[in-house]
């Protein structure tokens, strides 16, 4: 029998994913619990609409009743997740959307639920967003250190495209089977369950500062400072502000009416939008491995992609056609929300995250209810392919003008610990 192995030889072999800790699993894997409901819940919600006797206009109403209290809310949000703890925050909403998707379900089981219960029931989900939202981001920016950054967001935005994949397909597939109702009622059980997960996070860092000194006001005051201060930070937000806008319009306004006109109904649509996660999945194996130096330059190029699907369906092309383009525009998507989030944490202080991503999604969103709200009555002026057309040209010409802006071609993300500090270029834009 030989003699026991030398310590060198038992060693251990490196554990993987070692840099994910205990709350980056927890907040993972409740995500992708949400997210298959999330995925699903506009496809169902849509037909709901088309079903109940709706028109292309009361589809973008619905879908922009749920944008407004998002809107409102999010700085509100976002200062609460600065203040409290987050995972606290996240259960809250969590359980607040289980409610009010499971009211949604209830009254599109029930039969031919009239508008306004609709619009209603929709901005109660988008409040709860509203404090979900930064709530979730400053978690996942705790979780890990900032030398795995770049690998932690690939990997979570992987965990939650692999969700949407599933939802989408799932839920179309469901939707066109069993009706909207039923996959409402599953969204409404995905966001108790998340939530349920959430309760087992724990903060072991150190806390934050959380000393409150002046107030709400006060703590806004400080985040928009914060916020402010960046032109790369603003100049992205505002031009997300038009393209959120044009791309909600095609994938929850314009791919439904569309897939019910020309592929068969709610089962083609579905597997457009879960090509869009297969693209984003793939980008993602992608993103774990590549880390370009060039931050906000690399992420932008992704935004050029988002065009793809609003072209596809303006020159009519067939369903293989259309799926490709969202797998091309949902590849883009993770580039750019990769790079953003490493740009995020490596630029922002801890304290103030969740206020900076809170001012970062209420302009990336302020302009979407209304460009979802118009979507119809645009459609009827430009015609649907004309509205189309616009939408994609607005992607395209705003993602060209943002390179205008040097920090955005410039901010890199720091070279290895090993370089020597006379080699390392003085940053620009922190």
């Amino acid at each position: 029998m030989s003699s026991p192995a030398s310590p060198t030889t038992t060693a251990a072999a490196p554990r993987p994913f070692a840099w994910a800790g205990r709350n980056f699993r927890i907040q993972t894997a409740a995500t992708v619990v949400s997210g298959l409901g999330n995925a699903a819940a506009p496809i169902a919600t849509a037909f709901a609409v088309l079903e109940a006797g709706g028109s292309t206009t009361e589809v973008g109403w619905v879908t922009a009743a749920r944008l407004v209290p998002l809107v409102l809310f999010l700085l509100v949000g976002g200062a609460l997740a600065d203040r409290l703890p987050r995972h606290h925050v996240m259960v809250a909403a969590n359980l607040f959307n289980a409610l009010s998707q499971a009211a949604l379900a209830a009254l599109v089981l029930a039969g031919a639920p009239p508008l306004w219960s609709l619009v209603l029931l929709s901005a109660a989900g988008g409040a709860g967003q509203a404090f979900y939202a930064p709530a979730s981001e400053g978690m996942i920016m705790e979780s890990v250190a900032a030398e795995h950054a770049g690998k932690a967001f690939s990997v979570y935005r992987m965990a939650m495209n692999g969700s949407q994949i599933g939802g989408a397909a799932v839920g179309g597939a469901l939707t066109a089977a069993v009706g909207p109702g039923w996959v409402l009622l599953l969204d409404a059980v995905g966001f108790a369950v998340a939530g349920g997960l959430r309760v087992f996070l724990r903060l072991d860092a150190a806390p934050r500062d959380t000393v409150q000194t002046g107030g709400l006001v006060h703590e806004l005051r400080l985040g928009w400072r914060e916020f402010a201060s960046r032109r790369w930070l603003w100049a992205v937000v505002l031009q997300f502000s038009v393209v959120v806008a044009c791309i909600s319009a095609v994938e929850t306004v314009y791919g439904p009416v569309v897939a019910a006109q020309r592929f068969g109904g709610a089962r083609a649509w579905g597997l457009a939008m879960a090509a869009f996660g297969i693209g984003m999945l793939a980008a993602g194996v992608l993103m774990t491995r590549w880390q370009p130096r060039r931050i906000l330059l690399t992420g932008n190029w992704g935004v050029f992609l988002f065009a793809l699907p609003g072209l596809a369906l303006a020159v009519g092309a067939a369903l293989p056609v259309l799926v490709a383009a969202m797998f091309v525009s949902g590849a883009g998507v993770t580039v750019f929300g990769v790079n953003w989030m490493v740009a995020l944490q490596q630029e922002i202080p801890s304290e103030m995250f969740s206020r900076v991503c809170a001012y970062d999604h209420l302009g990336s969103i302020a302009l979407t209810p209304l460009g979802t709200a118009m979507a119809g009555p645009a459609a009827d002026a430009l015609g649907l392919d004309g509205a189309l057309w616009t939408c994609a040209a607005g992607t395209l010409a705003l993602a060209a003008a943002v390179l205008v802006v040097p920090e955005v071609r410039r901010l890199t993300r720091p070279l290895p610990a090993t370089t020597t500090a006379a080699s390392v270029p003085e940053p620009v834009g922190g």
